[in-house]
């Protein structure tokens, strides 16, 4: 009796011992899933709620309230000109909606840049800033940069013209930097910023001020504008750049020779029998 006795109280104590080790190892799991998720919402990123378009939007395309949903944002990532509210993208109701100026894709945020004021159409007018003109240039294969411009590059515009009465080198022949980092709006008649590939175009149109466009107008007038395209992130200063031929080529000019002036001689001819003979007398003036 005494021996089932005990063996009952070891089988017991067996059984409480693997309770309290697996409430044990319940516990530290318990506690382990704790602190993970402590450590996840220390490391999360906190979001802000933004207005973003629900399909593939084209340029000019009017934005309803069917084509937008609100999405979570990273708030430390949050890019400028974003909606938060319904009242900030249709300030002045459905009437006067916003129109996209540039392609937007799926779930991307809406932003100022993108999108004209309410009401506004989505003009060439929409993309230039205040106080700021635009202005065509006229381009070809070799001044357009074998066609890979696109609207939003920046160029630098050179001119090359012949300066009358300059006094250089074959006839006067000269290529100038007149205005460096200049911001295309437009190719020909588009201001798609999304377009891929080379396209060959007539004009550009530049955003430039009232003073630029005069100098443009005037170089435009007198000689040839070739663009240069400006690489993105490029913060370089262009300074000064004229180059002419004589620079060019490595000629070096002529210094011009100086005739030392000649003693003026004053003669009188006078007859001596059949010969005729000059006879020098002072010169009087």
């Amino acid at each position: 009796m005494r021996a089932v006795f005990g063996l009952v109280l070891l089988i017991g104590m067996g059984l409480a011992g693997f309770a309290i080790y697996m409430v044990q190892g319940y516990f530290q799991q318990q506690n382990a899933d704790l602190y993970q998720q402590r450590l996840a919402l220390a490391q999360a990123v906190p979001t802000v709620d933004v207005f973003a378009v629900n399909r593939t939007i084209e340029h000019g395309e009017p934005i309803t309230p069917d084509d937008v949903i609100v999405i979570k944002y990273a708030e430390p990532f949050l890019p400028e000109g974003v909606y938060m509210t319904q009242e900030e993208l249709f300030p002045h109701g459905l009437d006067q909606p916003r129109v996209v100026t540039r392609q937007m894709e799926e779930n991307e945020p809406i932003m100022a840049v993108k999108v004209t004021e309410p009401g506004q159409t989505a003009g060439i007018t929409a993309l230039i800033s205040r106080g700021m003109r635009a202005f065509a240039i006229e381009v070809d294969v070799a001044s357009g940069v074998s066609g890979f411009l696109s609207p939003g590059d920046r160029v630098d515009v050179y001119w090359t013209g012949r300066v009358s009465g300059y006094d250089g080198a074959m006839n006067g022949g000269v290529t100038k930097l007149i205005q460096s980092n200049v911001e295309l709006v437009a190719i020909d008649q588009t201001a798609e910023t999304d377009s891929t590939g080379a396209r060959i175009a007539r004009t550009v149109t530049v955003q430039v001020t009232p003073d630029e466009v005069a100098a443009l107008a005037q170089a435009q007038a007198t000689g040839s504008l070739s663009l240069a395209l400006v690489g993105r992130g490029d913060d370089m200063i262009a300074g000064t750049i004229e180059v002419d031929q004589a620079r060019l080529l490595g000629i070096v000019p002529r210094e011009p020779v100086v005739e030392e002036p000649r003693e003026q001689v004053c003669t009188i001819k006078t007859r001596r029998g059949a010969e005729v003979v000059d006879i020098p007398i002072p010169c009087t003036n």
